[in-house]
């Protein structure tokens, strides 16, 4: 999904994040996003991890 977005797209996401959120309100929005981004990963990599090790049983 975010694969074909490209550099155009990601300028516009931010001019409109701007516009919505403002400039103060931008970098915590960022820090959450950021931090549930690596909640998602880590989980992601725990259920791969649980399930190459039944593989291997």
């Amino acid at each position: 999904m975010l694969s074909n977005i490209g550099i155009p797209g990601l300028i516009l996401i931010l001019v409109l994040a701007l516009i919505i959120f403002g400039p103060k309100k931008l970098p915590e929005i960022g820090r959450a996003f950021g931090e549930t981004l690596k909640e998602f990963k880590k989980s992601t990599r725990e259920l791969t991890k649980d399930d190459d090790d039944d593989k291997r049983k």
